[in-house]
């Protein structure tokens, strides 16, 4: 069975298909593509066992990186937690895979990488390069039932607490809004030792996926403190950047903007939150989310041929990095940012 090639950008039947599909998320959409697009010039490509004209009825989603600094590589997808191949199952999987591998083996890339939602595709296919914890909250129970299940210590308490302290909550797209979480954004980035992602990426966002992205703002007397930042279709629901200044974290802003989002995914009628992966040797966040009486699942990311990632949290390299980080002025530490992220999606 012949496996063909596409641009989703610019095939009429990619939107449908999306749509129907019941593995599909908010990274397959074309807005999401066309994000990656426009801000880092990735160029988005399926590969697919329908021919062209006739009907979808599979589809492995990457894009095409071509970086002189981490070489040129198939990646699905580039800053996207999750990529679900929509196949009815491994044997299908191994099929569209061929035509991307073959590509790798004649020296066009670099590798090729899968980021599935679907741990048990890793096995007989290939090892493993990266290992994350990926957190989902159930929403079909009733709200006071969701609140009880969360930890009485560490989130009730502090949303309590987030209550008599006054905090407010302003949620919206507004360039004000997108200022304030920027600028907690690199506070965030350079406490971890990391550069930001660039502003123009987030404005990017705003852009192209619209109505479809929410900044919630939690502030102090009129100071902002924390901030989210969630991007939701009729689909799904996800949690994909949070930030917050560390000299106000005793008043619980963090918590008190995820219960409010949490709120708000169950009034849109959704039945399940998407929080996102987390490095499983990140403790502390991960336990954050194993706090909200979430179910936490594997997330393994496949590499062709497998070899270990330059930007692997345990290497040399990256720890004198973060050494230089946590040092930088913020506009230095931003002008890294938008040198850098163009090349490690």
């Amino acid at each position: 069975m012949q496996v063909y090639c596409f641009n989703p950008l610019h095939d009429a039947r990619w939107p449908d298909f999306v749509e129907a599909h019941p593995k599909a998320s908010t990274f397959h959409t074309t807005e999401w593509l066309r994000l990656l697009e426009r801000a880092y010039e990735y160029e988005p490509v399926a590969y697919t066992t329908s021919a062209p004209g006739g009907l979808l009825i599979n589809a492995l989603l990457f894009c095409r990186i071509r970086s002189w600094l981490t070489g040129r590589r198939l990646v699905s997808l580039p800053f996207s937690d999750h990529c679900e191949p929509m196949v009815e199952n491994l044997a299908e999987l191994q099929r569209l895979l061929e035509a991307p591998l073959e590509e790798q083996r004649k020296g066009q890339w670099k590798y090729v990488e899968l980021r599935p939602i679907t741990s048990a595709y890793a096995n007989g296919v290939e090892k493993c390069v990266e290992e994350y914890a990926f957190h989902h909250l159930d929403l079909q129970p009733k709200l006071d039932d969701l609140y009880q299940k969360f930890d009485g210590d560490s989130i009730r308490r502090r949303i309590q607490r987030a209550q008599r302290a006054g905090l407010t909550i302003e949620a919206g797209r507004s360039p004000e809004l997108l200022e304030e979480f920027y600028d907690l954004h690199v506070v965030t980035r350079r406490r971890q030792k990391l550069p930001p992602h660039p502003k123009f990426w987030f404005q990017h966002m705003l852009n192209c996926l619209g109505q479809m992205v929410t900044i919630r703002v939690a502030r102090k007397a009129g100071r902002p403190i924390a901030a989210i930042l969630t991007i939701e279709n009729q689909r799904t629901f996800i949690y994909k950047y949070g930030c917050s200044d560390a000299r106000f974290h005793n008043l619980g802003g963090m918590p008190f903007l995820f219960w409010n989002m949490i709120q708000s995914a169950k009034a849109a009628g959704h039945t399940q939150l998407d929080l996102g992966r987390s490095r499983v040797e990140n403790h502390g966040l991960v336990t954050f989310k194993d706090h909200w009486g979430t179910s936490r699942q594997k997330l393994v990311y496949m590499r062709y041929p497998p070899h270990k990632d330059i930007t692997d949290g345990q290497t040399y390299p990256l720890r004198m990095a973060k050494m230089v980080f946590g040092s930088c002025p913020n506009r230095i530490l931003r002008a890294i940012g938008c040198l850098l992220y163009p090349h490690i999606g």
